[in-house]
């Protein structure tokens, strides 16, 4: 895992609130170009999102990330997956080197 990913504050914060709002309880990590240091300007932003348990995340939730992505202040693609849906071979290239941009949220008991 590293814990560098080439992405300015300000794109951040969105993408922390949109995920806040649109995937409360996965957990997003950051693969790819911003994470392994080749990225320029234009890279897109590659996601990966991990349902509780491993379960797979719904396609309705994904979407409703995917259109506000597109309307936000971020001015380059944002992809996301669903580490579910992934075949093992990719899920092992993720693995190598990835950071983790949201963890799930945690029920706490009363």
């Amino acid at each position: 895992m590293a814990d560098r990913l080439d992405l300015p504050s300000r794109h951040r914060r969105v993408l922390d609130a949109l995920l806040g709002e649109h995937l409360p309880d996965v957990e997003v990590w950051a693969y790819g170009s911003r994470v392994n240091g080749r990225c320029h300007d234009g890279s897109d932003l590659d996601l990966v999102f991990r349902g509780p348990g491993s379960a797979k995340v719904s396609d309705e939730q994904i979407a409703r990330f995917s259109d506000a992505m597109r309307e936000s202040t971020i001015p380059f693609l944002v992809e996301g997956r669903d580490w579910a849906r992934l075949p093992e071979p990719v899920r092992r290239e993720i693995g190598e080197l990835y950071v983790v941009l949201r963890a799930p949220r945690r029920h706490q008991c009363p």
